[in-house]
This record gives structure tokens, sequence and C-alpha cells, in this order.
């Protein structure tokens, strides 16, 4: 008897800290999200230079390592933030680039398919109850995919491998997204900072590949 009340409480706490993390997760998400959009619009209207694509990785890949080492305290979601903006601000050229070139009409519809594909994942996620770790091993042999791919398109610059590149991006974010919100359900992540960064930088790759797949098969070439 005793047993089962122990095991019944300790399930209900799960249960509470599992929807705190999910509720934390989503709000600090859709904060970093308008904080974003907001960074990009002015990146946009002061036509800010792109910083290239050296200070890019640096600035990305050092913000998330510092991240992942404050995570733990509220110093992580000022460097959220901090990545998040800087995200922002390389996005805003990015849209100069499209609008420039006649392709500003792309926007809009890649902005409401990250949205539609982030809600149907994260519904999907939250009602299934298919376990979807099958998609670890999926998703690992599509980074490495990725990873090749953009470096031979350095060299080769080839239109269709371009395609391919996006196609798979998109597949990468929507299985991110999908493994992640279940992750959290199921408790097998409780930090919602690092939850945050990895659902913010799948929607973002999310939307430049549905807007660079708009741009190819919208073009007027």
């Amino acid at each position: 008897m005793n047993d089962r009340f122990v095991a019944r409480e300790y399930s209900q706490e799960s249960q509470l800290a599992t929807n705190k993390v999910l509720r934390n997760t989503y709000f600090l998400l859709s904060l970093t999200l308008l904080w974003s959009a907001l960074v990009a619009g002015v990146s946009m209207a002061a036509n800010m230079p792109y910083p290239g694509i050296i200070i890019t990785l640096v600035g990305f890949y050092g913000l998330l390592f510092l991240i992942e080492k404050k995570k733990n305290s509220s110093m992580g979601i000022v460097l959220t933030f901090a990545l998040t903006g800087f995200m922002g601000y390389t996005l805003g050229p990015i849209l100069n680039m499209y609008v420039g070139a006649g392709l500003g009409w792309a926007i809009a519809p890649a902005l409401g398919g990250t949205a539609l594909t982030f809600m149907a994942c994260s519904a999907y996620a939250l009602t299934t109850k298919r376990d979807l770790s099958f998609l670890n091993g999926m998703l690992m042999a599509g980074f490495v995919v990725l990873i090749v791919g953009v470096i031979a398109n350095i060299f080769l610059q080839m239109p269709m491998l371009s395609v391919a590149i996006s196609g798979v991006f998109v597949l990468f974010s929507t299985g991110v997204i999908l493994l992640t919100t279940q992750s959290i359900i199921r408790g097998g992540e409780t930090n919602y900072v690092s939850a945050t960064v990895t659902l913010y930088v799948s929607i973002y790759n999310l939307f430049l590949s549905l807007l660079q797949l708009l741009g190819i098969f919208g073009g007027d070439d």
C-alpha cells in the first residue's frame, strides 16, 4: 500500500516537473523568436551587412558552447537571447538579399510553412504514444550527409545540390523538433534552456531551407 502511494506520488511529481519544463521551454522559445524577429527587422531596415561565414560560425558555436556551460544558471537565459539576437542579425541581410532579387514574396510562405510544420510536429509529439527514439540514428546520418553536402557545395556550386541540401535540412529540422518535444514529455530533456536552443535552431534552419526552396522553384530562371 505504501509502495503504491509512494509510486503514485513520484509519478505525479515527475509529471509536474515535465509540464514545467515544457511550459518554460515554449515560453522562452516564444520570447526568443519575437526577439530574433525584432533584431532581424532592425537589421533589414538598417541594411546591415552579413557578418561573413567565419564570424557567423564562430559566433554561433561560441555562444552554443557558453550556453551549454551556463544552462543551469540565469546566465544561460541571457546567452540564449544573445544567440537568438545574433541569429536574427544574420537573418536581416539574407532577407534583404531575397527582397533585392525580387523574391521577397517567398518570405511570408516560408514563415507560414515553418509555423505550420512546427505546430504539426509539436502536436504529433505531444499526442502520439509511439516512441520516436528511432529518429536518433536517422538524424545522425542526416547530419553527416548535411556536413558533407554543404562542404561539397562550397566548391561545386551546383543548383540541384543546393535543392537537395535544403530538402534534407527540412527533414532534419522536422525530426529534431519531433524528437526534442517528445524527449521533454518523457523526461529525457529536463533543461528548458537546452530545449529552447535546440528548437530555435531547428526553426531557424527550417525557415531558411523553405525560403531557399521557394526562391529556387519560384524564380524566373
